[in-house]
């Protein structure tokens, strides 16, 4: 009963503010990982790729993710919960006094705070991720050099989606190329 406890705390805390969406959870999960032991940043970066890649918002996969992996399938459906919880709570204040004070410059202050915020939660996941997937690391963490794969394999990727017709892909279409490079390249 604690665990539950504490994974619905936990990841209620990552959902109140993580403004931004799912890539702005990661700086939380990231913490969360160190703090509990319940993950490894590399496991961290794997449920990224799979979260990614699955139906769903990346925060609401990766916490049921980290609730079935500690707690079975109550652990995932209370993890979830947790996640979710702040932004239903918050959603359900903000529809209430919305529209009574969205004409002040107040709101639009918060509003215009908020979208920085965002903004630098986003960036500060796309450098975590990028460290993770780009640079090599030896015991203990410590970076030992660039994943040179990795790397061309992102600049690839990169300049394919800058190319016109391929730019109207679908972005599965990237994915599952990077799976078949990644298999391939493992074997």
């Amino acid at each position: 009963m604690i665990l539950y406890l504490r994974l619905f705390w936990e990841f209620f805390k990552v959902g109140l503010f993580s403004i931004g969406g799912g890539m702005a959870t990661i700086p939380f999960l990231t913490e969360l990982g160190e703090r509990t032991g319940w993950f490894t940043s590399g496991q961290l970066a794997d449920m990224i790729a799979i979260s990614e890649s699955t139906p769903g918002p990346m925060g609401v996969n990766t916490a049921t993710y980290v609730g079935f992996t500690t707690g079975g399938i109550p652990g995932g459906v209370v993890a979830t919960l947790g996640l979710v919880c702040p932004s239903i709570i918050i959603i359900l204040i903000i529809a209430k006094f919305l529209q009574r004070f969205r004409q002040s410059k107040v709101v639009d202050g918060v509003f215009y705070g908020l979208r920085a915020a965002s903004v630098a939660l986003i960036t500060a996941a796309l450098l975590q991720v990028a460290e993770i997937a780009l640079i090599s690391t030896g015991a203990e963490g410590i970076p030992v050099g660039v994943n040179w794969v990795a790397m061309i394999l992102a600049v690839a990727i990169f300049i394919l989606i800058q190319y016109t017709p391929l730019k109207k892909l679908h972005p599965i279409c990237f994915i599952a190329l990077s799976a078949v490079v990644g298999v391939v390249l493992q074997m």
